[in-house]
């Protein structure tokens, strides 16, 4: 099940304390989350007004949401942001999805913990 970033608080606290991954096409906040809960990692899907009117944040949302199922998220341990830029949905989508799958493959595995 997809588990989503929905308050602005929660939001908040990510991109203040997660790590900024800034690709060219498209930037990935990432925190570590506490797995003692027994909580998958969850996302979110940003798409800013200053970049677009409502038809290109729709269309950068949906390609940020098909990225991150061919990627097969959620990554346990990991709650995501994901945050479109201007290049985001005027770049070929496997510009995109590489540019994603580089951040998330560089994420430290649970066996890398300890």
């Amino acid at each position: 099940m997809l588990g989503t970033i929905k308050s602005n608080t929660e939001i908040s606290y990510i991109f203040s304390h997660g790590n900024r991954y800034n690709e060219s096409v498209i930037t990935l906040i990432v925190l570590r989350t506490d797995e003692q809960h027994g909580r998958n990692g969850r996302v979110a899907f940003i798409a800013g007004k200053k970049n677009g009117n409502a038809v290109w944040r729709n269309s950068a949302k949906r390609r940020m949401r098909a990225i991150f199922h061919e990627l097969q998220g959620p990554w346990s341990g990991f709650d995501i942001i994901f945050l479109a830029n201007k290049k985001t949905t005027r770049v070929p989508y496997s510009t995109v999805l590489s540019a994603c799958k580089k951040v998330i493959d560089s994420l430290p595995r649970e066996s890398e913990n300890a």
